[in-house]
């Protein structure tokens, strides 16, 4: 869609969106352009460079990617619920999950940031990671695996006057680099108590190390971040203690996430559509053919929508029988790309098997999504310690 192909009452796109950024129709729209000019000719470059998309997640921060969710008086469309940011990343990962999966850390930490009661946080950090002014992700691996009790937690935090000292070692965060801020969670010293902060490499102490390479998402911008005395001030931390703040963002941080699993598994679909074109005759023996995985995906898609239009109930999303939807679709979303790669596999046969091929990449980035935090694992230990609650 060229700029000049949309006309509202004689106002051009770019007018429009300046006027109504709640007009999600209109953004979507865009969303689909910027995908196809910026991101399709990017995708091997970002999968086999480990090239970062910077300039398509600064676009789609200009279009109004993400602030929809934001409320009005900090800048952004007030609208309700997770369903636009679900669509979102879907559409994004559909193309390249890489570029979905950063898309989903730079709106994590603007849900984290629009959830807090810091006003330094809310007036001054909010308005630009929502724009994308500021790239932003998201460090709560480890403290999501330590409360499942997974792992040990990776930052200790001491109180001092006017903030806290931070001390410890986060393996991996994506979507940072120099100027980038994310989010981190720190046991308080000789508490029970933890915290949740913004960070960003400015402060002192801070390091970033890059000194690993994946099979996949080598360009998410994933650093090893070390903390060696870093002073946190009060106006960067967003929650402490933060159990009844962790209550508030989590089932957002998990529902998002499945709008990854829903656009690889449509890819993986038109890629077995393809391939039917010339080997259904033969392909009908397999499992998982079409016809099943498309019914399962839109029955996950349609369930997933409307958990995230309940999400902005606020009561709501306090019932444990809702965080177990949710939860339960998250798991869903990581079988059901396993399923969905590895039968495009099948289906394409030795041509998938080709270096570069883009069946062989799908393949790969559906172990990401079940293997990313909340790992497959993890979420079926959570749904065993929720198995007497029912979820109609």
């Amino acid at each position: 869609m060229h700029s000049d192909s949309y006309i509202v009452e004689d106002v051009s796109i770019e007018q429009t969106l300046l006027r109504d950024r709640t007009n999600t129709d209109v953004i979507a729209q865009e969303l689909q352009k910027l995908i196809r000019l910026e991101l399709q000719p990017k995708v091997k470059d970002i999968d086999e460079k480990g090239e970062y998309p910077r300039t398509f997640l600064q676009k789609l921060g200009e279009i109004g990617g993400f602030k929809q969710t934001v409320p009005m008086q900090f800048g952004g469309t007030g609208y309700q619920g997770l369903k636009f940011p679900v669509q979102m990343i879907e559409a994004i990962s559909q193309e390249c999950l890489n570029t979905g999966f950063i898309t989903w850390c730079q709106f994590a930490c603007t849900w984290y940031l629009q959830n807090s009661e810091n006003e330094y946080l809310l007036n001054n950090v909010l308005p630009k990671v929502a724009n994308a002014e500021i790239l932003a992700g998201t460090g709560l691996s480890n403290p999501m695996k330590h409360f499942a009790g997974i792992e040990k937690i990776a930052l200790v935090a001491q109180r001092q006057a006017g903030g806290c000292l931070l001390n410890g070692t986060l393996p991996w965060v994506s979507n940072i680099g120099s100027g980038h801020y994310f989010a981190i969670a720190a046991q308080l010293a000789d508490s029970d108590d933890y915290l949740m902060a913004i960070a960003n490499d400015d402060l002192p102490g801070l390091t970033l190390r890059c000194n690993t390479h994946f099979i996949a998402l080598e360009g998410s911008n994933t650093y090893s971040c070390i903390f060696k005395d870093v002073f946190i001030p009060n106006e960067l931390i967003l929650a402490a203690p933060c159990s009844e703040y962790v209550e508030r963002i989590k089932a957002g941080f998990v529902l998002t996430q499945v709008g990854m699993g829903l656009g690889l598994v449509a890819s993986c679909i038109e890629l077995m559509k393809e391939a039917n074109k010339r080997l259904e005759h033969v392909n009908c023996f397999l499992d998982d053919c079409v016809e099943a995985l498309e019914n399962e995906l839109e029955t996950l898609r349609l369930h997933t929508y409307i958990l995230a239009t309940e999400i902005s109930n606020h009561q709501r999303i306090r019932d444990n029988k809702f965080f177990k939807a949710v939860v339960q679709a998250r798991a869903t979303a990581s079988e059901l790309a396993l399923r969905a790669a590895q039968s495009a596999m099948l289906h394409l046969g030795a041509k998938a098997y080709l270096e570069g091929s883009t069946v062989s990449r799908k393949l790969r980035e559906a172990y990401f999504v079940a293997i990313v935090t909340p790992a497959l694992k993890h979420l079926r230990k959570i749904l065993s310690h929720m198995k007497d609650i029912s979820i109609d």
